[in-house]
């Protein structure tokens, strides 16, 4: 079918946070409607099946893992740092710092 795109994501505003992401990769489009470029969503599809297959640590690391790569984009490093403490985790880690905040 020419011209055939598939669904399109109706209310783009409407995909907000990592389920939208998520709703719009399985529509293989761009929250702009645009479609995404096919070797992208196959190298992301292989790299999300390995994740999905790779043994895990413990939920309070993996909740902690997310906590920080989430929270730079949020908080400053004194309260991302202060936040983790108060909440029972070490606080941030001098390689986390660098990679975050350097």
């Amino acid at each position: 079918m020419a011209g055939f795109q598939g669904p399109s994501i109706p209310n783009p505003m409407a995909l907000a946070g990592p389920g939208g992401i998520d709703a719009a990769i399985a529509l293989g489009q761009d929250l702009d409607g645009s479609a995404l470029p096919p070797a992208m969503l196959a190298l992301y599809q292989e790299v999300m099946e390995r994740e999905n297959g790779r043994a895990r640590s413990g939920v309070t690391k993996s909740m902690r893992n997310r906590i920080v790569r989430t929270g730079a984009k949020h908080f400053d490093q004194t309260t991302l740092d202060a936040r983790l403490r108060d909440a029972g985790w070490e606080g941030l880690k001098d390689k986390e710092i660098a990679f975050f905040y350097g």
